[in-house]
């Protein structure tokens, strides 16, 4: 795609921003609109993802066509399925007339589900025959109603994690996820925040017929330096309330201080005496119970060489009793401080070499997470003389991941 082409599709939908992420993920988009494969979107709450089908819609054979976007999230279980496949008449109390549903009603067009990752599993395996084979049945009927209809996807949601916990179906991730288009989140796009600001600026002067408000130079750079969680959905509210509040229109990091939310303070958070985990993530309370005491083994281990060398040390005999200090175990903290807890260990004086006993052979040991993962695996078993569904529930995750972790570590019993 040319820059031309790139910015024309930005003015039509209303896109604002250069960053690499974000272009990528148009040129993704208009390649895809011209197939009629399925499409799923990912990104964070407030990214723009919405923005996306549409253009996928607009740029493909389809676009004469019925385009309907549902948010799956906002449709209770209850009456989801009738909503998107439609129901007889009598099918369930209330259902006083047939409904055609909305696979129905986008017959040879294209259907946008936001919020996929919030289906129940019972209309994941509806959605899912629905791509195979174009088939489906209203609530209530056995008749089989044929569709062609494009499906876009969009979700918020860890998918690979809800799969593992049972809660997505992992063959309808595949059918949906032909191909990916990942948005990236607004604090990954550098100077577009500042661009997008003096956009939702400009438009809340004009509603509101007041002065543009203007962003200092220190400003700008706490603008920028934000996490916004929220995304371009938290900064278009930043921007209105500003607008609306602040009577002088030059504002500055103070001033602007008082709309972004105090951000999460994590440096104070341990990193649990190994020092900075740098680039480090832990995607469960278990990772982290894991590295935990795979920490505490290592400084046992520490210390045991240090108690060695004191005791094997022959200078030791002319001492006749002293007080030895140990390097001070210290826990690590993200902001560099530093809680110190010094440890003392008082030494025997050896007076006769008779009675003095040889220090066992040191012989280190290492423990690796997979290691510790898979001793819990084995342990929960035995305790459950075998049955996985028990053993699954006393180690808190699903029974597919158990099975999946059994075949992984090659674990018979």
């Amino acid at each position: 795609m040319t820059n031309s082409e790139l910015q024309q599709v930005k003015m039509r939908f209303g896109i604002i921003g250069n960053a690499e992420g974000l272009n990528r993920a148009i040129d993704i988009a208009m390649q895809v609109a011209k197939t009629d494969l399925s499409v799923l979107i990912t990104g964070e709450s407030g990214v723009g993802k919405e923005n996306f089908p549409k253009i996928i819609h607009q740029y493909s054979s389809r676009k004469h066509g019925q385009y309907i976007a549902v948010n799956c999230g906002a449709i209770p279980e209850g009456t989801i399925d009738s909503e998107l496949f439609g129901h007889e008449k009598g099918a369930f109390t209330g259902a006083i007339s047939e409904r055609k549903g909305y696979f129905g009603e986008a017959d040879g067009g294209t259907i946008f589900l936001d919020e996929v990752g919030e289906l129940p599993m019972s209309t994941q395996a509806r959605l899912l025959r629905v791509l195979e084979s174009g088939e489906f049945m209203r609530v209530g009927s056995s008749k089989v109603e044929k569709t062609n209809v494009r499906v876009v996807a969009a979700t918020n949601v860890n998918i690979p994690k809800a799969i593992s916990e049972g809660r997505f179906r992992e063959d309808l991730y595949y059918r949906l996820n032909t191909v990916p288009v990942k948005i990236p989140p607004l604090r990954e796009r550098g100077d577009d925040v500042l661009l997008l600001f003096r956009k939702f600026a400009s438009d809340f002067a004009a509603t509101y017929n007041m002065p543009n408000i203007r962003l200092t130079e220190d400003a700008q750079a706490a603008l920028k330096a934000y996490s916004w969680p929220g995304n371009v959905r938290q900064l278009k509210n930043v921007t209105e309330q500003i607008s609306l509040i602040e009577t002088n229109r030059e504002i500055n990091s103070e001033v602007l201080s008082h709309y972004l939310p105090k951000q999460e303070n994590s440096s104070m958070m341990p990193v649990f005496l190994g020092g900075k985990q740098e680039g480090k993530t832990f995607n469960s309370e278990r990772e982290i119970l894991y590295q935990v005491l795979w920490d505490m083994r290592r400084d046992m281990e520490e210390l045991k060489r240090a108690m060695k060398d004191i005791m094997a040390n022959k200078n030791m005999t002319d001492v006749p009793a002293q007080q030895v200090s140990y390097p001070a175990a210290q826990i690590h903290y993200a902001d560099d401080t530093k809680a110190v807890a010094p440890i003392n260990i008082s030494s025997v004086p050896v007076q006769d070499k008779e009675n003095y006993a040889e220090p066992e052979e040191y012989v280190e040991t290492t423990l690796s997470l997979n290691e510790v993962e898979k001793d819990m695996i084995i342990k929960a078993l035995e305790k459950n003389r075998g049955k996985r569904k028990a053993a699954a529930k006393d180690l808190n995750i699903s029974e597919r991941t158990l099975y999946r972790k059994i075949k992984e570590y090659e674990i018979n019993i």
